[in-house]
């Protein structure tokens, strides 16, 4: 990712993020230890950030941030001991003309062998005017979207609002591990090209921000301006309530509601997503009833006073783990007339192939009650909006165009999402992608997932154009695109002949590989990882995931396939399925081959499409 311009971060060349070996305790930073594990970190003014060097493997040191001598804000933050992997820069500008002292405690006891002042940290805070968040990462995606740096998870608040897409999401400015929950904020005009933007919503005296939802209320409902951006999120410390917020100046910051919390529960619940139903002329909002695996449904005329209304969820669908981030909308059946209500239920664990993923239930919704339709033994089925295991806490931006349903998803797994082989930042969003209904030869409704067309724009060159390829026992093998590490989009049409199993397979001069393998019998694709390059950070890494092909007898399977630095993401070429999975090879692959052991197959209308970074 190039240098972008933000309202915090300076993108000049300045303190390095990733070499801590050329800084120094500079002027301006005073250290006081004051016992085994406290240390008083004194700052002088004048300066933009104060970098504070991070190790990751270690505990978190509580970092109590005094300003004229009142305790402003507490951080968590991994202050380095025996090395410094990284730094994070702390914003310096909003204390201009006060004091300002860090009170640390870190994690040693007096029945540690390491005393706090031999701890690597201390000589390397750093005053500087610049922080340099230019790409160091061989892994950082070229056309998704990522923090600058930092930790990032679910995405949340996401609203459209005069020509742009605002993309909320959970942040750990101080780390790029879970902690410090704030809401990062990134914007785009053409849901490609991503603008950095100063933190919007930061932790207070309720706790850290979690996940939530925004959405225009051009009736100016709450009272605060017509078509202000109204929030609500899950404010977490020893209880998980909801909080409300809003912006009037189109979500570049927010001010925080004084009558927070607005909805209290005496148990878990979290995630709030909400929504104007003009058919009812009032609010609705789910709220993740998380350890007792239920979807909880209110109404509101303002914002403010909730009513809760049903409940939902309880013994159906995939129960294990925890049920989160909810989302709910209509959408067109087939394209036609007739409308169905999805909701969505994202869980952790309990995903078809491990660790997190997003179900969904489709039904009927009367503003009050979500009633869930049936198969023809009168279960309610379980069913999953992507296949692959890095696809996670799912959910639409509010207000979009055209009626539009665009979603985006975390591309990452709970199981192994803070080991993943990154540093300057940890985790990627999945493309933008839209939402349809489509019956299935079961009967069934189930969710067709499509790239958003505004992707396409990303297409630099159509580098191979095949109209057919014979694909028997011995692989045919076609080059790769090599600019950009390897970047591309595949689309190709599988003809399997006599039921057939055909391979696909994406692979290196390493020896590394993605395979891939339509089986026309079973109806499925699945994919291949186990081999793919670094798997062994996590044991839940290496793996298999199936996805089913909804396909007819004798129907071609179509395929749309996205490769980037760390992540394939599979579609079916009518989005009636979606698989996406992480990656890590060591160097790019650079060859896909088509193959099939036991039998003939023709691979047509292959097109491969090199890929133009975003922001370059």
């Amino acid at each position: 990712m190039n240098k972008i311009t933000t309202g915090v971060v300076t993108l000049i060349a300045g303190v390095s993020l990733l070499n801590p070996e050329v800084m120094a305790a500079g002027e301006g930073v005073t250290v006081n230890h004051l016992g085994v594990n406290n240390t008083l970190v004194r700052v002088d003014g004048g300066h933009k950030f104060l970098l504070m060097p991070v190790q990751e493997s270690i505990d978190d040191a509580t970092v109590n941030v005094l300003v004229d001598g009142k305790l402003d804000r507490t951080l968590s933050v991994r202050l380095a001991k025996t090395k410094v992997d990284y730094c994070v820069p702390f914003d310096l500008e909003k204390y201009a003309g006060h004091d300002v002292v860090l009170n640390i405690v870190t994690s040693q006891s007096r029945s540690s062998v390491r005393d706090v002042k031999e701890d690597a940290c201390w000589s390397h805070f750093a005053l500087s005017d610049t922080f340099d968040t230019t790409n160091r990462e061989k892994y950082r995606p070229a056309f998704h979207h990522t923090p600058l740096y930092g930790w990032m998870n679910d995405p949340n608040g996401m609203v459209y609002k005069d020509g742009v897409w605002h993309l909320y999401y959970q942040w750990n400015p101080y780390g790029s591990k879970w902690q410090n929950l704030s809401w990062g904020h990134s914007s785009s005009k053409d849901l490609v090209n991503w603008e950095h933007h100063p933190v919007a919503i930061e932790p207070n005296g309720l706790g850290y921000v979690f996940s939530g939802s925004s959405a225009l209320d051009p009736g100016n409902t709450a009272g605060f301006g017509k078509d202000a951006i109204v929030s609500l999120y899950t404010s977490a410390a020893a209880s998980q309530i909801q909080s409300l917020a809003h912006s009037n100046d189109n979500g570049e910051t927010f001010e925080i509601y004084p009558g927070n919390p607005v909805i209290t529960q005496e148990s878990e619940a979290r995630d709030p997503n909400m929504f104007w139903n003009a058919a009812t002329g009032q609010w609705n909002l789910l709220l993740a009833h998380a350890l007792d695996h239920e979807m909880l449904i209110y109404t509101s005329p303002d914002l403010k006073e909730w009513t809760l209304r049903s409940a939902f969820g309880k013994g159906l669908g995939a129960q294990d783990g925890v049920w989160e981030c909810p989302d709910l909308f209509e959408l067109p059946v087939d394209g036609g007339e007739t409308k169905k209500w999805m909701l969505i239920c994202n869980i952790n664990p309990g995903g078809p192939f491990g660790g997190s993923a997003a179900q969904y239930f489709i039904g009927d919704f009367d503003g009050i009650t979500f009633v869930p339709d049936r198969d023809a033994e009168g279960n309610v089925p379980t069913k999953w909006m992507d296949f692959g295991k890095d696809h996670y806490a799912t959910v639409s931006w509010s207000d979009a165009p055209d009626n539009r349903r665009t979603v985006i998803g975390w591309m990452s797994n709970w199981q192994y999402a803070a080991e993943v082989p990154t540093m300057q930042f940890r985790s990627a969003n999945t493309l933008p992608r839209e939402m349809g209904l489509f019956t299935a030869p079961d009967g069934q409704v189930y969710v067709s997932t499509m790239p958003s067309p505004e992707v396409e724009t990303l297409r630099d060159r159509l580098v191979v154009r095949q109209n057919r390829l014979s694909v028997g026992k011995n692989p045919r093998k076609v080059a790769l695109p090599t600019a950009n590490d390897g970047i591309c989009e595949i689309e190709f049409d599988i003809f399997a002949r006599k039921n057939a199993n055909v391979s696909v397979v994406l692979s290196n001069d390493k020896g590394e590989k993605v395979e891939m393998v339509y089986s026309p019998v079973e109806g499925t694709l699945s994919f291949d990882r186990r081999n793919s390059g670094i798997t062994d950070f996590s044991q839940d890494f290496p793996s298999v995931t199936v996805a089913p092909t909804f396909g007819k007898d004798n129907e071609p399977l179509k395929v749309r396939m996205f490769v980037d630095r760390s992540s394939i993401e599979v579609f079916e070429g009518d989005g009636k399925f979606a698989m996406t999975n992480l990656v890590f090879p060591t160097s790019p692959y650079s060859n896909i081959s088509f193959s099939s052991a036991d039998g003939k197959a023709d691979v047509r209308n292959l097109k491969i499409y090199s890929l133009t970074p975003m922001n370059d």
